[in-house]
C-alpha cells in the first residue's frame, strides 16, 4: 500500500491543515505557529511520551502516516513509531502509534493529528464491512468523487486501507457519461448511447469510458460500441442481472445508486463487476480516537 504522504497534495493540504489551527490570519505579523494555552502554561522544555488510540471496537487503521507526518512538520525532533500499520484492524485502546517529544510540540499537533485520522479511519473502517459483506461474491467495492474538498486524497486512500478500491480520481482521467452528460448529447437520444462513446473516444483514445444506464434499453444500445464500464444506475436487483448476462464478455458493470450495507450482498449476487459508494466518504463520520501521555 503506497504511503499517501508522497503524494504533493497530501503534503500541502497537511500545512494547510496546521496553519489553519496555528496561525492567526488576522494578524499580518504573524510569523510562526502559535498554541497560545501551551506556551502560556507549559514549560518549554518538558519532553513527553505518548500513544493515540481507538476507543471503539473494529477500527480499521488509516491514517497513521499522516499523524505521524503532521508531528514531524510541527517538530521534526518528535519520534514518532508506527505500531499499527495502515490497514490493521485494532481493539480498544491497542495503541496505533507511538510518539516522543517537546510536550509543546505535541499538543500542538493534537487535533490535527487527530483529526485527519478520525475521519479517515471511519472510512476505512466503512469501506471494510461493505468488502466483507460482498467478499463471497468477488465484487469490488468502489468509491466515487463525492469527498470532501480539498481531502480527496487521504478519503480515497482511506478505502485502500479498507481493502476498497478507487474509482477515477478525478474528472481527468476516465469518460464517465451520467445522466446530465447524455441529456446534453444529442439530446439524450436512449438509442444512440453507442454514438456517445465512439465520440468519447475519438476525443480522448488513452481513457476508458464509462456509460451510465437507468434501463435495458440503455444498456443495449451502450454496448453497442463496447464501452470498458457500464454504470447500473438504480436498478432493481432483477434488471441487474439482466444488465450483467447482457455485458459479459464486453463490458465491465458497476451497481450505483444508495446502495446499502444491508443491500450490498443482494446487489452482489446479481453478478456486477463492482459496487460504488458514495457514503464511503461523505457520510462515514468519524472514529473516535485519543491521545494520552504515557510519561512526562
Amino acid at each position: 500500500m503506497k504511503d499517501v504522504m508522497r503524494s504533493t497534495r497530501a503534503q500541502a493540504a497537511v500545512r494547510l491543515a496546521l496553519d489553519e489551527d496555528l496561525a492567526d490570519a488576522a494578524d499580518a505579523r504573524a510569523t510562526r505557529w502559535l498554541d497560545a494555552t501551551s506556551e502560556a502554561l507549559v514549560d518549554p522544555d518538558v519532553v513527553a511520551t505518548g500513544e493515540i488510540y481507538a476507543k471503539g471496537t473494529g477500527c480499521v487503521v488509516a491514517g497513521a502516516t499522516v499523524a505521524k507526518a503532521v508531528m514531524k512538520a510541527v517538530d521534526p525532533k518528535i519520534k514518532v513509531t508506527i505500531l499499527k500499520p495502515d490497514g490493521s484492524v485494532v481493539k480498544p485502546k491497542e495503541p496505533i502509534l507511538a510518539f516522543r517529544g517537546k510536550a509543546r510540540s505535541i499538543l500542538a499537533a493534537e487535533r490535527t493529528a487527530l483529526n485527519f485520522m478520525q475521519r479517515m479511519c471511519a472510512t476505512a473502517t466503512l469501506a471494510r464491512k461493505f468488502v466483507d459483506a460482498v467478499k463471497k461474491y468477488g465484487t469490488m467495492i468502489l468509491d466515487t468523487r463525492k469527498t470532501t474538498p480539498g481531502l480527496r486524497v487521504f478519503e480515497k486512500y482511506a478505502v485502500t486501507c479498507g481493502g476498497g478500491t478507487n474509482h477515477r480520481m478525478g474528472m481527468y482521467d476516465r469518460v464517465l457519461m451520467k445522466d446530465n452528460h447524455r441529456r446534453l448529447w444529442k439530446g439524450g437520444d436512449p438509442d444512440e448511447l453507442d454514438q456517445a462513446v465512439v465520440a468519447a473516444r475519438r476525443r480522448f483514445p488513452k481513457l476508458d469510458v464509462e456509460v451510465e444506464v437507468e434501463s435495458l434499453r440503455e444498456c443495449e444500445s451502450a454496448l453497442k460500441a463496447k464501452p470498458e464500464w457500464i454504470m447500473l444506475d438504480n436498478m432493481s436487483c432483477a434488471d441487474m442481472k439482466k444488465c450483467v448476462k447482457l455485458c459479459k464478455g464486453i463490458s465491465k458493470t458497476e451497481a450505483s445508486g444508495g446502495i446499502t450495507l444491508d443491500r450490498a450482498k443482494e446487489v452482489a449476487a446479481t453478478g456486477v463487476t463492482a459496487i460504488s459508494l458514495g457514503c464511503l466518504t461523505h457520510s462515514a463520520g468519524s472514529v473516535d480516537l485519543s491521545l494520552e501521555w504515557r510519561a512526562v
